[in-house]
Parts: structure tokens; C-alpha cells; sequence
């Protein structure tokens, strides 16, 4: 393994992990009240261009990063959608 490639891993792997907390806070609580629709919806579309980039460059960092980032953005995302129509408004 490259030095370009140990760093493109520990870059996935700390933007990743630094989503982790936040992504378990509102897995546990529900609650999205504080997150724009907005922004998580952008939020998510870009991992999904961020996969699809790595998928185009076989760049695993890129992809693993990716696809446990958008697993997780796509779920908050649900959850935001949901209290959107059935509890803000």
C-alpha cells in the first residue's frame, strides 16, 4: 500500500468516524428538529456523487467511506423527512 493510499484511508476513516457520533445521537433520540432538510438532504446527495467518484476511480477508501456515510445520511435523512410530515407540521 502507497503513502497516498494510507492517507486516503485515514482521511475516510476520520471523516467517517467523526459522523459517527451525531449519526448515533439522533439514531437513538429521533429527534432531527435541529437539522435542516435542506442541508441533510445536499448532505446526502454529495455522498452518493462521493461514491459514485470513488466507484469511477476503484478508489476503496473513497468507497467504503462513502457507503457507510450515505448508509447512515440516508437513514437521519428518512428520519427528517418523517418528523417533517408527521410530527413538525
Amino acid at each position: 500500500m502507497s503513502e497516498t493510499e494510507i492517507l486516503g484511508y485515514c482521511a475516510a476513516f476520520l471523516t467517517t468516524a467523526s459522523f459517527l457520533p451525531q449519526a448515533f445521537l439522533i439514531l437513538k433520540t429521533r429527534d432531527t428538529r435541529s437539522l435542516s432538510l435542506t442541508m441533510y438532504f445536499l448532505f446526502t446527495m454529495g455522498i452518493v456523487l462521493w461514491l459514485i467518484y470513488g466507484i469511477q476511480r476503484s478508489d476503496n477508501a473513497i468507497i467504503i467511506a462513502n457507503i457507510i456515510t450515505l448508509f447512515l445520511s440516508a437513514i437521519i435523512l428518512g428520519f427528517k423527512i418523517y418528523n417533517v410530515i408527521y410530527k413538525d407540521g
